[in-house]
């Protein structure tokens, strides 16, 4: 896998720089970078602050942490239920 260049943090303090008035074409050879994959940032980044992009980032890995922490309970309940139910068969929880 490649290695990002650039952060998402830089990614968007040059879109500013292209809002603020700076041409995409000079903005393109001074990063080094494609005109697709300006656009491409243009319409992903384009939107959110830098900080607002950080902060969406961080509740994104979150929610995953979270989810994996759920499913690992959910599982270890399951598992633990079984037994139960193994060692008093009439009984079910």
């Amino acid at each position: 896998m490649k290695k990002k260049r650039f952060s998402v943090e830089q990614i968007v303090a040059m879109l500013k720089q292209a809002e603020l008035g700076l041409p995409g074409a000079d903005l393109i050879r001074q990063v080094g970078t494609s005109e697709q994959t300006f656009y491409r940032w243009k319409k992903q980044y384009g939107g959110p602050q830098s900080d607002q992009v950080r902060e969406l980032k961080q509740v994104l890995e979150e929610n995953t942490r979270l989810k994996k922490l759920v499913a690992e309970l959910s599982l270890d309940k399951a598992v633990l239920q079984d037994v139960l139910s193994k060692k008093f068969p009439g009984q079910r929880s």
